[in-house]
C-alpha cells in the first residue's frame, strides 16, 4: 500500500510506516494544484495545511483515506471525497496543548507589548515609559468561544495565571471551572480577552463581525488560533483603529500555499495587531503527537479495515 504525503512530517515516523510494509512517496512541497499528478495509486493522503481538492481526489485511482494531520480539515473537499466513497479522518487534540500555549503567548505578548518593546530597543528607541502601562492578566475574565480541546486547555492555563475563564459552547464540560454563558452577545460584553476556537463552516463564516466587534469592551484583546474565516477582517482593522481593540491571529485570509515566500495582507503593519505564521500546532511535541495518530489511523485501516476519527458520510 502507497502512502502520499504532501506536507512535512517526522522522518522517524515515516520509518514507521516503511517497517510496517507501506510505500512512502514523500513530497512535502506539493501545492494544490500538484497533488492530482502525484496522487496517482496512492492508499493514502497525509497532509497538515495542503488543499486536497476534487481533482486531486478523482484523479486517485486506489485512493481510500485522506488524512489532516490536525484537527480542522476545511482545507479537505469532504463533499467530493464522500461522492467516491473515500474516507477522510483527522487526528483531534493532538495538538491542543501547543495551540493554547501559542494563544496564551498571544494575550501575554498583547497585554505587555512585546513584540513592540523589541522591536523599539532593535531601532535604538528606549520607550520605558509607554511600556510600564500594561493592566496585567490577573483577575481579568477571558471569554472562550468554542469550549473544545484547545478551549479547555487554555482554561487551564488561563487559571493558572488567575484570570476568571467563561465560556460559550453548545456542549458544555463540567469540573473545569468554567461559567458557561448561552448567550455569545453577552459573554463578548463581558470578557476582556476573547479566544476563538470554532471550526470554518457556513455558520461561522464571517460570525465575528462589526455588530460583534462593537460589544467588545475598549482596549480588549481578541484571540484567533482557528480559521480565518471566523473574522471580518474589515471589522476587526475598524476596531482596532477606532475603538483601541487589540488582536492576536495565527490565520488570515489570503495565506500563502508555501512553506515560505512573500506574503501581503491587510492586516500588516497595523499597530495592534499581531500576526503570527499559522504555528499554532507547529510544535515537536504536537507534531509527533499528531504524526503518532495518523499511523494509527493508516495501521488501523490496514490490520482491520476500520477508519478511525472518519468525519464524512461514504
Amino acid at each position: 500500500m502507497k502512502v502520499l504525503v504532501a506536507d512535512s512530517f517526522p522522518e522517524n515516523h515515516m520509518q514507521t510506516l516503511t517497517d510496517n510494509g507501506f510505500e512512502v512517496i514523500y513530497e512535502p512541497k506539493l501545492g494544490e494544484n500538484d497533488i492530482p499528478n502525484a496522487v496517482k495509486d496512492a492508499d493514502f493522503i497525509v497532509v497538515r495545511s495542503t488543499n486536497v481538492n476534487s481533482a486531486a481526489i478523482n484523479a486517485g485511482t486506489n485512493l481510500k483515506i485522506i488524512i489532516r494531520a490536525g484537527s480542522g480539515y476545511n482545507n479537505i473537499d469532504v463533499a467530493a471525497a464522500s461522492a467516491k466513497g473515500v474516507s477522510v479522518a483527522n487526528t483531534p487534540g493532538k495538538n491542543s496543548i501547543a495551540v493554547a500555549e501559542l494563544a496564551m503567548g498571544f494575550i501575554i505578548a498583547l497585554d505587555r507589548k512585546i513584540p513592540d518593546n523589541v522591536k523599539d530597543f532593535n531601532n535604538s528607541v528606549w520607550n520605558k515609559a509607554k511600556y510600564s502601562k500594561a493592566e496585567g492578566l490577573f483577575g481579568k475574565t477571558l471569554g472562550i468561544i468554542g469550549v473544545g480541546n484547545i478551549g479547555k486547555e487554555i482554561a487551564k492555563r488561563a487559571q493558572a495565571f488567575g484570570m476568571k475563564v467563561i465560556g460559550y459552547d453548545v456542549v458544555k464540560s463540567e469540573g473545569l471551572g468554567i461559567e458557561y454563558i448561552d448567550d455569545v452577545e453577552k459573554l463578548i460584553s463581558m470578557a476582556d480577552v476573547i479566544t476563538l476556537h470554532v471550526p470554518a463552516n457556513p455558520q461561522t463564516k464571517g460570525m465575528f463581525n462589526e455588530k460583534l466587534f462593537g460589544l467588545m469592551k475598549k482596549g480588549a484583546i481578541l484571540i484567533n488560533t482557528s480559521r480565518a474565516d471566523v473574522i471580518d477582517e474589515d471589522a476587526l482593522i475598524k476596531a482596532v483603529n477606532e475603538k483601541g481593540i487589540f488582536a492576536g491571529v495565527d490565520v488570515f485570509k489570503g495565506e500563502p500555499e508555501g512553506k515560505d515566500g512573500a506574503v501581503t495582507s491587510k492586516l500588516q503593519n497595523i499597530d495592534g495587531i499581531y500576526v503570527t505564521h499559522h504555528i499554532g500546532a507547529s510544535t515537536e511535541q504536537a507534531q509527533d503527537a499528531v504524526a503518532e495518530e495518523t499511523i494509527k489511523i493508516i495501521l488501523e485501516y490496514k490490520n482491520r479495515g476500520k477508519v478511525l476519527h472518519c468525519v464524512n458520510k461514504k
